[in-house]
């Protein structure tokens, strides 16, 4: 039922805010802190997206350690989870080789549980308690941490270590290996739901996937956790999409992209949904039970489950190296981005100091990775899990919705708005003077035709309308749905949830709090309007044809190659320019100007 309002959301929410974020990044060719230009007052709306990037990509890191210890510890004739050992594992463990119908289960070979006394439904999985007791040495609470753990410290590390190593050299580096990232996971899913469908039971699974209970949809809680993934699944507002289109060409189809990309993303979700399903079929059908039961959500689908069925294919090593080598290069690919999207977004702030000497953005690079590795060293604790769950679960909800709903009120309603100039045009066209802006920067890059065209009016109603308010009652509901946060059957105490909150004030606070630092410290006679330096920065003057005004009754046409070298801003370069001047906006020309002046450039 889940897939239902998942395609939903991806169609009124996920593609009309990837499409926006790809068009500003392009258009600007600037980084998710510099790309505030648009609207001065909302640079804090840039650094709360660098805020979210980093925590994700902490304890994402971590993830991908558990993935790489895994990986590692599957390369034996026996994959260590396969049974019961006696250095980890309690009397309730059970991997197909004890007797549940003696009193010793263990039959004296475990002189501990000769006298232990067994509860009713109490028995515990090898592969779980492998995780728990082996892999995590899981403490009681988030109140014993202790200290991390020497060997997930050193995978933590590795994973650092190689994201450093993959955007030594930026862009260009990370560009080839995501050709890699990106495409080989589809040869490691088709090999396992190959394996899967071989597999007793197997059909059981993918029926349990397919048949949707109605009655779940009832809930409002599907709903908002579908908006919540789409926003995990496409990458919006966290600032990674905005940093990596920066650095496309200007004419780039990012129409194209915007309708391709969140699409195969998703079907690549429920493409990689019969691959897990098909394995819970085949684990339901060993334990005579039903899919629903034996399904987890959380780590323990992929750290658990999904493990323990592989304990039970032959040849078991062979698909447990697959699967944790497709897990981590997933994962990889999305840390490299993310990391990379912070380290974009500091450049262009100090951009002059860092091109001082090209060894400074190196060992930047070098500083940003040692920094997310060192503040990830309290998840690979023996109580790591819970702070990484306490992370997961405050830093995916609220702000990147707040963020989404944000971003949207500032592109589509503010851009260009102004106090100090009297607004005579009447509703709705002084309503949409922002998304009228966007069209036309839209229209520059790509041309005005007809697919443009027709695609601006789907997207003018899910940018003005549809995309705001439904995000609106996303937040309304996540709030009214709040409970305190659990990891299994454990709650956690007051002051950790606590907390949680205090991460979702951190990384929303530097919107409010921009606002404020702006106010005292700069001049804000000008509102909301773009900076001077506002525009395309790949694009020669040349290229810049006919330009429309869009709120002229008269839509007069300026020839921009007409403009004096006077109307032009310095030329900045930047890792993304090709030596082009940044150019003032249109209105900020028409609004200094005298008309005398604009007499010779302007025809009606």
């Amino acid at each position: 039922a889940f897939l239902i309002p998942y395609f939903i959301c991806l169609v009124i929410i996920g593609i009309p805010l990837f499409y926006l974020e790809l068009c500003l990044g392009q258009f600007c060719s600037l980084g998710p802190i510099k790309v505030w230009r648009i609207n001065p007052w909302f640079k804090g709306l840039g650094i709360t997206m660098l805020a979210i990037s980093s925590l994700v990509s902490i304890y994402y890191a971590v993830i991908i350690a558990y993935c790489t210890y895994y990986f590692f510890a599957s390369m034996q004739p026996e994959v260590p989870w396969k049974y019961c050992d006696e250095a980890w594992s309690t009397c309730n463990c059970r991997d197909g080789t004890q007797n549940d119908s003696l009193q010793d289960p263990w039959n004296g070979t475990r002189l501990e549980c000769f006298n232990f006394t067994y509860e009713e439904n109490a028995t515990v999985a090898a592969s779980d308690e492998y995780f728990s007791n082996k892999v995590l040495q899981l403490t009681n609470g988030i109140d014993d941490m202790q200290k991390p753990k020497w060997d997930l410290s050193l995978c933590n590390l590795f994973v650092w270590l190689l994201t450093f190593l993959v955007l030594s050299k930026g862009i260009k580096s990370l560009g080839k290996v995501v050709y890699f990232t990106a495409i080989f996971p589809y040869f490691l899913l088709t090999a396992l739901l190959i394996r899967g469908c071989t597999l007793e039971g197997h059909m059981e699974g993918i029926k349990f996937y397919l048949t949707p209970d109605f009655e779940k949809l009832k809930k409002a809680e599907v709903w908002s956790d579908a908006a919540v993934q789409i926003f995990y699944s496409l990458g919006t507002c966290v600032g990674g999409l905005i940093a990596m289109s920066s650095y496309n060409e200007f004419k780039n189809n990012c129409l194209r992209d915007a309708l391709m990309i969140p699409l195969i993303n998703c079907l690549t979700s429920f493409y990689a949904g019969f691959v897990t399903f098909s394995i819970l079929g085949f684990m339901a059908h060993k334990k005579n039970t039903t899919v629903e039961k034996v399904a987890a959500g959380g780590p323990g689908l992929a750290f658990i489950v999904y493990p323990e069925a592989l304990a039970q294919m032959p040849v078991s090593p062979v698909w447990a190296v697959l699967f944790f080598l497709m897990m981590m290069i997933l994962g990889f690919s999305s840390i490299f981005s993310m990391t990379e999207t912070v380290i974009t977004g500091i450049y262009d702030q100090f951009e002059d100091f860092m091109k001082k000497d090209k060894r400074r953005l190196y060992f930047f690079r070098l500083f940003v990775c040692f920094f997310f590795f060192v503040l990830g060293l309290p998840m690979v604790t023996k109580g790591g899990l819970y702070m990484l769950n306490l992370l997961d679960t405050y830093v995916g909800g609220f702000p990147l919705l707040i963020v989404g709903v944000i971003e949207l009120i500032v592109v589509i309603y503010v851009y260009g708005f102004s106090f100090s100039n009297p607004d005579t045009e009447k509703y709705p066209r002084r309503l949409l003077r922002g998304f009228l802006h966007f069209k036309i920067d839209i229209e520059m890059m790509l041309g005005r035709t007809i697919l443009t065209t027709v695609t601006f009016y789907f997207f003018g109603v899910m940018w003005c309308v549809v995309a705001p308010i439904i995000l609106v009652l996303v937040v309304i509901l996540k709030a009214l749905q709040y409970e305190p946060i659990k990891l299994g059957s454990y709650v956690y105490p007051y002051w950790a949830n606590a907390l949680g909150w205090l991460t979702v004030l951190f990384s929303v606070f530097f919107i409010p709090g921009w606002w404020m630092y702006y106010f005292i410290t700069k001049d804000i006679s000008r509102g909301c309007r773009p900076r001077n330096t506002w525009g395309p920065s790949q694009l020669a003057k040349k290229d810049w044809s006919f330009f429309i005004h869009p709120f002229k009754k008269s839509r007069s046409r300026i020839d921009l190659r007409r403009f004096s070298q006077q109307h032009v801003v310095a030329p900045k370069r930047s890792l993304r320019s090709k030596s082009a001047p940044f150019l003032e906006t249109l209105d900020e020309i028409t609004r200094e100007e005298s008309s005398d002046k604009l007499q010779d450039i302007c025809s009606d």
